[in-house]
């Protein structure tokens, strides 16, 4: 089973995990936007990065896993647009390519692994914990977004496998 797990938003990654294991993880596709050249999330690359894999895996048997966040207090109307933009951009691409979608909100996968009110970086410590082939892949504090990629793709597999 491919699972892809995606932590939305212009600094999010997406995961690709295949039977427990980590194939591939990269950062969320961006290209410039406007005059002011600010980021927005590629969907297109998305959407070749996600067939890429399924040309590899029968598409029946993956499952899309998105971060379900919803607006924080301080936060911009702008940022929180723009964060709603993206999260919409990764369901519609998943919708058109029917692909079966899971949302898991933060504070349920981060209880999982035990990382609640904990520091950002706690999940890229945790995620070497779990796939220390893969540390030299999060070897830098910005990978903490990879990280949550990682676990939220591996909360998946692991609660999924419990009910098998």
């Amino acid at each position: 089973m491919l699972i892809i797990g995606i932590d939305p938003g212009i600094s999010g990654s997406i995961c690709f995990l295949e039977d427990g294991k980590i194939i591939d993880v990269i950062e969320m596709p961006t290209m410039a936007d406007g005059k002011k050249n600010k980021r927005q999330v590629n969907g297109s690359q998305i959407y070749n990065e996600i067939l890429k894999k399924l040309n590899n895996s029968k598409k029946n048997e993956t499952k899309v896993i998105i971060e379900h966040v919803s607006a924080m207090p301080g936060q911009g109307v702008t940022s929180m647009f723009n964060f709603g933009q993206s999260f919409g951009i990764l369901k519609g691409i998943c919708s058109a390519m029917q692909l079966p979608m899971y949302f898991v909100r933060p504070a349920k996968w981060k209880k999982y692994f035990n990382l609640i009110n904990s520091e950002k970086d706690a999940s890229r410590t945790k995620a070497i914990e779990i796939f220390p082939y893969f540390s030299s892949q999060l070897s830098k504090k910005k990978d903490s977004n990879k990280a949550d990629a990682i676990l939220i793709a591996n909360f998946y597999y692991e609660t999924y496998k419990k009910e098998d």
